[in-house]
């Protein structure tokens, strides 16, 4: 990756998730990377094309940290714990504001547009990730437990830049040990049994 570009990307991705895609315009992201407008154009021929590139850093960062959280080792719980910690982390550390996948869908709410396109395509990825983790735990309905981590993980991401992320992270981390805990608990029509 050229210097320029690599100065745009750090820009832009900041700018944007501070700030948010549609506020922040091209002008302001030439002048923020110190580059020229045809340096940004020869890099991003669109401003969809940059935002879509932004996205596609967050996502490589997100595979990073469940790679890293899968070469880690340990039992197949303990990997899915460790992908629960990073969200945590994330949600905890100076400037978090929410998930930058949840808040460009917000955006860009076309399903055709570009932007929406790439979120999907990051959260499909995250979701057959989870459902993969939780299928080595043992668990024999991957899916719907996948599904319940990702809305766990939703929620705690939206409130988590609203109030006190502390008891946010706790609540998710809990919620993550419960379907650890309760896996392969059947559901019929609504009602959910408990072991006992």
């Amino acid at each position: 990756m050229s210097e320029a570009r690599a100065r745009l990307l750090a820009s832009a991705s900041r700018l944007f998730y501070t700030e948010g895609l549609h506020s922040v315009g091209i002008d302001r992201v030439i002048a923020d990377a110190g580059v020229t407008r045809a340096t940004l154009y020869r890099h991003f021929p669109s401003k969809d094309d940059l935002l879509v590139a932004y996205l596609s850093e967050a996502d490589k960062a997100i595979r990073a940290q469940v790679e890293a959280a899968r070469a880690a080792g340990g039992e197949p719980a303990d990997v899915v714990r460790a992908v629960a910690a990073t969200i945590a982390e994330g949600i905890r550390s100076p400037g978090f504001r929410g998930c930058a996948f949840l808040n460009a869908a917000a955006e860009y709410p076309d399903p055709g547009h570009p932007v929406h396109q790439a979120v999907l395509a990051h959260r499909q990825w995250f979701s057959t990730t989870v459902t993969e983790l939780l299928a080595a735990t043992g668990e024999t309905a991957p899916e719907p437990a996948a599904r319940h981590f990702v809305l766990l993980r939703d929620g705690a991401m939206a409130a988590g830049c609203l109030t006190d992320p502390g008891p946010i992270c706790e609540t998710f981390l809990l919620g993550v040990e419960g379907i650890l805990r309760y896996r392969d608990v059947p559901v019929v029509a609504g009602e959910t049994h408990g072991k006992t």
